[in-house]
């Protein structure tokens, strides 16, 4: 069944201005910006007439300085009384036409990152930034106080040298546990751990040399460079080699969440959109999960074993209840015994933590899952896009989302890490 388009032309010149930019480039930008199913072509002649007796042609140089310019924008037309009255009034100079069109079908292709972008498009400008000098607990310090989990260190000329993460931290500088932990752990021990790192520099535990990336490369090439070399950051430089921002995957969901159109919409007006994944496509299925009423030391046991962060708490038949983080469990606990650190000090083996807490242990063998597990939790379902889940977990600072089925049971987790590796499709 066709469909209802309408054809919006333009006829102007080269020396066409909208508020001091060429009228073609100021067109197709307002466009795009609407995130609508639009496309919009901007034709340059070879040779015209105008109606103040101006001539443009190829065989004289001087007379082609100011071409004649086409700028067509095809819409549907349902969105014609939103584009046009804009559209109109940007034009100062030309014929401003409108047509109908039959158009037969629609057809675009799914992209999560307009492929003209660059990395200083989307990188975050003018980052924190330390020296081989600075003490690793100015930079302990700095990452609990920031949304980021890792710093640049650059040199005398601003040139980045390396990069300490909060894996450098654990791994290389003996910190205890994670910057997510021990921001919510008792103050003595924050001050204890970042005592033991005051007298360290961060040369001591950078990872050297830093994998940057130049400003001018596309970010889609970025994307592949952070999954070939599983970074969840680059370091951006100029062309003198000179900080300039940070890369991370937050940014480049952010660009995602500005850029993507309606693609809702999109199919609401009979558009077909090719190559659409979904959080079914890309989530972990070997997500561990543990039943409500597991004891907590179990809960803890089964973190430990199989080093992770979190773990769903689902019913005796599958269906979704909840999470429980080590932070949730940390923070549930820290007022009843402060023997809860020791299980989660990255060094200590489970068999010999809380050995001396036996009181700890029997309280953690008699409260449950449900008991501490949270249960306000945003959720997205198998056949969620990966547009919305990215929004989701960008808007409301989440790294990973529960999945469930359409019957409420637990699938599986999706991750920023998976969303990187999978969902761009450019690796």
């Amino acid at each position: 069944m066709p469909l209802e388009y309408s054809m919006i032309e333009i006829f102007t010149n080269e020396e066409a201005r909208c508020k001091g930019k060429p009228l073609g480039e100021a067109v197709v930008d307002y466009v795009r910006g609407l995130k609508i199913a639009a496309r919009c072509i901007v034709t340059r002649g070879i040779g015209g007439a105008f109606e103040n007796g101006e001539v443009a042609t190829q065989n004289v140089l001087v007379l082609s300085f100011n071409m004649p310019l086409k700028i067509e924008i095809l819409l549907p037309s349902a969105e014609l009384d939103l584009v046009l009255p804009v559209v109109d009034e940007m034009v100062c100079e030309g014929i401003v036409a409108v047509r109908a069109m039959r158009v037969q079908s629609h057809k675009t292709e799914r992209r999560l990152l307009p492929r003209h972008f660059k990395v200083k498009d989307v990188m975050t400008p003018s980052p924190k930034m330390v020296t081989a000098s600075t003490s690793l607990k100015e930079v302990a310090q700095l990452l609990m106080s920031s949304i980021f989990t890792g710093v640049p260190v650059v040199d005398k000329d601003n040139h980045p040298i390396g990069i300490v993460t909060q894996g450098d931290l654990i791994y290389r500088a003996g910190m205890p546990m994670r910057l997510g932990l021990l921001a919510v752990s008792d103050q003595g021990k924050v001050t204890e751990v970042l005592e033991s790192l005051a007298s360290r520099q961060a040369r001591e535990a950078m990872t050297s040399p830093a994998v940057s990336i130049s400003e001018d490369v596309l970010a889609t090439e970025a994307v592949n460079l952070m999954v070939q070399k599983d970074v969840k950051r680059l370091p951006v430089v100029d062309k003198h080699g000179k900080l300039t921002g940070m890369l991370s995957r937050l940014d480049i969901f952010r660009t995602v969440m500005q850029e993507s159109p309606d693609l809702e919409a999109f199919r609401a007006q009979k558009i077909q959109v090719n190559n659409l994944r979904v959080v079914a496509d890309i989530m972990r299925r070997d997500t561990i999960a543990v039943q409500a009423e597991t004891p907590v030391e179990e809960v803890l046991r089964v973190i430990d074993k199989n080093d992770i962060q979190r773990v769903a708490v689902v019913d005796e038949d599958g269906a979704f209840l909840g999470l429980i983080s080590d932070r949730d469990l940390l923070i549930a606990f820290t007022d009843y015994h402060p023997g809860i650190w020791d299980y989660f000090v990255s060094w200590m083996p489970f068999s010999e933590r809380g050995r001396a807490k036996k009181g700890l242990k029997l309280h953690l063998r008699l409260r449950t899952a449900a008991e501490v597990m949270r249960t306000n939790l945003i959720t997205v379902q198998e056949e969620t896009p990966i547009e919305d889940a990215i929004r989701l977990m960008t808007e409301k600072a989440l790294k990973r989302l529960p999945v469930l089925d359409a019957d409420g049971k637990f699938k599986g987790m999706i991750s920023r890490d998976a969303l990187l590796r999978t969902g761009f499709g450019y690796s």
